[in-house]
């Protein structure tokens, strides 16, 4: 139970909690705020821990700062240190962004997320490098494309996304209708662009695993798009090939020939036996000769590395690490493994995530950026993500995802086509708040064939406000 002389968001509170302090779940908290001169004094009681914490008295400008100095006196009265302090759950540079708006200096605010946040300097350091790069490049005045393909070669077992094994009962029965019912919406997307004047800056082919597709039907989709969207404002177009055992060199070149100009070749690690314990396939032969025919091609090229894999040693993520400078790439995504409650390895009870040296794993990774000459340029991150890392897009100068900087700073309309796939309408209400209204598509491709028409009808409705 929590009692506290203010209102509160008692659940936002207990999932802070559940996350992060899980050993007082059970306990009565008690919480008794106090203002006095110029600052906030808290006095705070769980179980029979007690203390009294003082901060800056910032309400004018912070309207919630006594529930998030609630969260992180808990963090203190349990001495829990987290790189991120009390930021769980969210996109940091909309807390960095929101104290600009404030009027806040760049000074001020490192010393609001040290104080209050209880933020790292590194990652405070890191959050206004990666915002700075991308006030360069967000523009709200366009839009997005994505298209999501549900199916993959194989399920991976910490994988949420809308993916469907491509040799299971659901892709053998609707694998062909859902290629038929996504060419109807790509045609269906091109008459709304055309009516609401929509600029597409950006398309973004995900999943899933979108080079499961056929030979046949990639060209078949990428054809519909090359005639129905209008691609004179486009900056980017990418394709997610993402797995070697799903890619041959004419997916690729029937990409390049359709405008593709950015592939992701995701090997997660280069640990073999990891990835065959996670259901994945992996053969690095032909990983290798996949990447040699991108750089063939001209594409600019993404890989993604997850560290934190259960019952991946230390060593193993290092050797990963090492392995990844001999490719010559433009991007790298690292993701800090975050365990979802929709995947299989979530549900494991007898999972073995693994405890990492993070300062060690850091500095190789700072070891591998600084030889790659990459910068960080988006990040986000996950509430369940081993020791509390976060998931940081790299890139070299001038080679940054426009789709993934708006995709995670809610700043840009997106039309989502395909399974799974969300409609975004972002309508800015002032300088701190956003109108965001989603039309979802169905994960299934069963509900997704047989709904998409009703769905879409809610997307033209959507945009033509």
């Amino acid at each position: 139970m929590i009692s506290s002389n203010i209102e509160i968001a008692e659940n936002s509170i207990k999932e802070f909690i559940r996350v992060l302090i899980p050993e007082i779940k059970d306990m009565d908290i008690e919480a008794n705020f106090k203002n006095k001169c110029n600052d906030i004094v808290l006095e705070l009681k769980v179980g029979d821990k007690s203390s009294i914490f003082y901060y800056e008295n910032l309400e004018e400008k912070i309207e919630d700062q006594k529930i998030i100095f609630l969260k992180t006196s808990l963090l203190s009265l349990f001495e829990k240190k987290y790189p991120w302090g009390g930021l769980i759950g969210v996109r940091p540079t909309k807390v960095l962004k929101r104290l600009l708006i404030s009027g806040y200096s760049y000074e001020k605010i490192s010393e609001i997320l040290k104080g209050l946040y209880l933020v790292s300097q590194e990652k405070i350091e890191l959050l206004i490098a990666v915002y700075k790069k991308e006030i360069g490049i967000l523009n709200d005045r366009a839009q997005s494309i994505y298209i999501g393909i549900p199916f993959c070669p194989t399920r991976c077992s910490y994988c949420s996304f809308a993916s469907f094994e491509i040799g299971s009962p659901v892709g053998e029965r609707f694998y062909k209708k859902f290629v038929i019912t996504l060419l109807e919406e790509i045609e269906l997307t091109g008459q709304l662009i055309r009516d609401n004047n929509c600029k597409i800056e950006s398309i973004y082919i995900g999943g899933g695993t979108p080079s499961t597709l056929t030979e046949e039907d990639l060209e078949k989709i990428l054809k519909a798009i090359d005639i129905h969207i209008d691609k004179t404002n486009l900056k980017e177009f990418t394709f997610e090939a993402g797995r070697e055992d799903s890619i041959t060199d004419r997916k690729l070149e029937i990409a390049k020939e359709y405008g593709v100009d950015r592939v992701s070749l995701n090997p997660q690690t280069f640990n073999l036996e990891i990835l065959k314990k996670l259901n994945r396939n992996f053969n690095r032969e032909n990983f290798d000769r996949c990447y040699n025919k991108m750089k063939e091609l001209g594409f600019i090229i993404n890989m993604d590395l997850i560290l934190g894999l259960p019952n991946e040693s230390e060593k193993e993520i290092l050797y990963t690490l090492e392995t990844i400078k001999e490719y010559d790439i433009e991007n790298l995504t690292i993701h800090s493994l975050a365990l979802k409650k929709a995947s299989v390895l979530f549900k494991d009870l007898n999972r073995n995530v693994s405890e990492l040296n993070r300062i060690k794993v850091e500095d190789k990774v700072k070891e591998v950026l600084k030889e790659k000459g990459m910068e960080p340029y988006y990040l986000y991150r996950q509430k369940n993500s081993a020791d509390w890392g976060e998931n940081i897009g790299y890139s070299k100068p001038g080679f940054e995802s426009i789709f993934n900087i708006e995709m995670i700073e809610e700043n840009q309309s997106t039309i989502g086509l395909g399974g799974g796939a969300i409609t975004k309408k972002i309508t800015k209400v002032d300088n701190e708040r956003d109108d965001i209204i989603r039309v979802i598509n169905p994960k299934e491709p069963a509900t997704y064939i047989r709904e998409m028409n009703e769905r879409f009808l809610e997307k033209i409705k959507l945009f033509s406000k």
